[in-house]
């Protein structure tokens, strides 16, 4: 094992022992927010992730692909559609006039959306959020027409 590797190693056996508001600062530099429901393990969890990540690189996009469409496969849990069909480059700014303003939602380095401050899952959360009735993101955002993807 080299220095870099012990070092990571040492850092994540030191998560355990830390006391959760230590882990909190750690979690903030990693995260844009908080889970709901904060589980020790989770986050730790999560927090030794992103040291190794940060420490050794990150997935290859082929290789994370790859598992997202075997945990597909494989789960329980069936989607309703072809899971976002869209691809936005990090800083894509998306724009949409509704209530006489006008609404901004960025894409994050994670591929989520931001928009006054929180993150979202899918555009369409976003567009819940903007009108308060369920809407089709896409199709909110002028990103397919009603008959699908344009």
């Amino acid at each position: 094992m080299n220095d870099q590797q012990a070092s990571v190693a040492a850092r994540i056996a030191e998560l355990s022992s830390l006391p959760i508001a230590e882990l909190w600062p750690l979690w903030d530099r990693y995260f844009r927010s908080r889970p709901i429901n904060p589980n020790r393990a989770f986050v730790e969890s999560r927090i030794a992730y992103k040291l190794q990540e940060e420490a050794f690189g990150g997935l290859a996009p082929a290789t994370r692909q790859r598992l997202e469409a075997i945990g597909a496969k494989h789960s329980k849990i069936k989607l309703r559609a072809k899971s976002r069909d869209f691809h936005f480059a990090p800083g894509t700014i998306l724009l949409r006039e509704w209530g006489d303003r006008e609404h901004r939602v960025m894409v994050t380095a994670e591929g989520l959306f931001e928009y006054e401050g929180s993150t979202f899952k899918s555009l369409t959360a976003v567009a819940r959020r903007i009108t308060g009735t369920h809407w089709s993101g896409p199709l909110f955002f002028g990103l397919a027409g009603k008959g699908g993807a344009q």
